[in-house]
């Protein structure tokens, strides 16, 4: 999880934020005819400051010679896209633990207020990645939210197309964001400003995915595999997330969980607070490591053995992708490379031989137990170009130099949070001898659920709007010589 902030101050910006925007708003010309979602050829920005998105120009790829010198480029080796951080959610389950949101850390980023568009939203980033027609697709890790069998069974109905039912429980809405709950730090689009009545409602009806035309590769992330991000599933979080109650509030004087012990011993008797009716959901039950390894290595075209997903495949005949599963089983949101994953990484790179080289993780290497060691080991490779990640919900772009001759460190935003975008990515020939990495941001495809999704994400007041995620103009559309 990433950290946000929370509390009534922040709603009450929503809610200002939202009042203009609602007030400001210049129509639907506002929208692009486009599928493409390319932002080479046209972004998303507030232009004036209202709160309203519109279209405006286009990003250029910006030229970064940080690790090599310009140099013309030739021949697409390699075409790639990068998914990451969908968090397809069942935002009407119990286990959604909305209300530890304005607790603190480490359990934050609990609550969004399109979080009902999930679906859509992954949904709108494969119409825009296969436009950009990728020879593969990297889906780099917290593809679910909460670790749930029916949040990864519909992710994995969008990725390979068809009629996703995104509903859950009884038919129709049942979650917090109900026009009757009178909670001041949730948005409800029924009442609150900017107001979408029967948003809720059209949330709930099927919707069809067009799924990727490409094989999609997976990374697994925090989310996919521990609920919250940070528990490893447990009798008593079952308990909650099959249960027909569904937490209200919590009692004045229960001192806030600071670990996930906490929170397991919060719970290991039963919510403590009022708890409200919910209709049950057996498809809500908790995912086990080796069932949701099994369920996502049949669903995609990763390869591999065992009880982690670390494998490699090839784009074309010049480039190697390595993948690392670097999730902690026990608990915790961090990544963590294991000495023997190390190894595993060393020979991987010899194996490779003359191809160009990508490594990806959810978590980034720089900020992972371990992950030095597997930087290392890369600094020493003449092959290798880059290194992937997601998990920071933020877009950036860094130059890691060694002797070998650098590598760039590159990380996609979350689709969860503004600005949802997904990243393509072609690998040219340079004359002399080198690559260039030409990259640049894809936003989802133009739809009503993903657009007003879109929309809420940038009015957030704790999402990726006020914490950058959008990254420097460098960090998005660039040319990254090599």
């Amino acid at each position: 999880m990433r950290g946000r902030r929370g509390g009534v101050a922040g709603l009450v910006a929503i809610a200002i934020a939202a009042l203009v925007a609602v007030l400001g708003s210049g129509g639907e010309d506002r929208r692009s005819d486009s599928a493409t979602g390319s932002t080479l050829l046209a972004s998303f920005r507030d232009r004036d400051g209202n709160g309203v998105l519109e279209r405006g120009p286009g990003e250029q790829l910006r030229d970064r010679t940080d690790l090599a010198p310009r140099a013309r480029t030739g021949r697409i080796i390699a075409a790639l896209a990068q998914i990451s951080d969908a968090h397809v959610r069942d935002e009407e389950s119990p286990a959604r633990a909305f209300l530890l949101d304005r607790t603190g850390a480490p359990f934050t980023s609990t609550f969004r207020p399109q979080e009902a568009l999930s679906g859509q939203v992954l949904a709108g980033a494969v119409t825009a990645v296969n436009a950009a027609r990728p020879q593969a697709v990297l889906v780099t890790g917290d593809l679910v939210d909460n670790a749930q069998e029916n949040e990864l069974g519909q992710a994995l109905g969008v990725l390979d197309g068809g009629v996703i039912d995104p509903d859950s429980g009884e038919s129709g809405y049942d979650g917090p964001q109900s026009a009757s709950n009178a909670d001041p730090f949730l948005y409800r689009p029924d009442s609150d400003a900017p107001r979408h009545p029967g948003l809720l409602a059209r949330a709930q009806r099927p919707f069809r995915s067009a799924g990727l035309a490409a094989p999609w590769f997976p990374v697994l992330g925090n989310h996919d595999l521990l609920v919250a991000g940070e528990a490893p599933p447990s009798l008593a979080l079952e308990r909650l997330v099959l249960g027909d109650r569904e937490p209200a509030e919590l009692d004045a004087g229960v001192e806030r969980p600071r670990t996930r012990q906490d929170l397991e011993a919060l719970l290991a008797q039963g919510f403590p607070g009022p708890t409200v009716p919910t209709p049950p959901d057996p498809a809500r039950r908790h995912l086990g490591g080796a069932e949701l390894l099994n369920r996502v290595r049949g669903a995609s075209g990763s390869g591999g053995e065992g009880e982690r997903l670390d494998y490699s495949f090839d784009v074309g005949p010049r480039l190697r992708v390595i993948a690392l599963d670097i999730v902690r089983r026990n608990g915790g949101s961090d990544g963590r490379v294991s000495s023997d994953q190390v190894a595993w990484l060393e020979d991987e790179l010899k194996q490779a031989g003359s191809r160009w080289v990508m490594v990806t993780s959810h978590q980034p290497l720089t900020s992972s137990q371990g992950g030095e060691a597997a930087l290392a080991a890369l600094d020493r490779s003449p092959r290798v170009i880059a290194v992937l990640s997601g998990h920071t919900h933020s877009s950036s772009i860094e130059p890691r130099r060694s002797a070998a001759g650098g590598y760039w460190l590159i990380a996609t935003p979350s689709l969860a949070d503004y600005p949802q975008q997904a990243r393509a990515l072609r690998l040219r020939e340079t004359a002399g001898g080198g690559v260039a990495i030409e990259t640049w941001m894809l936003d989802t495809a133009s739809g009503e659920l993903p657009d007003v999704a879109r929309d809420l994400a940038f009015l957030d007041a704790q999402g990726g709007r006020p914490q950058g995620a959008v990254g420097r103009v460098e960090d998005r559309n660039a040319r990254l010589f090599r």
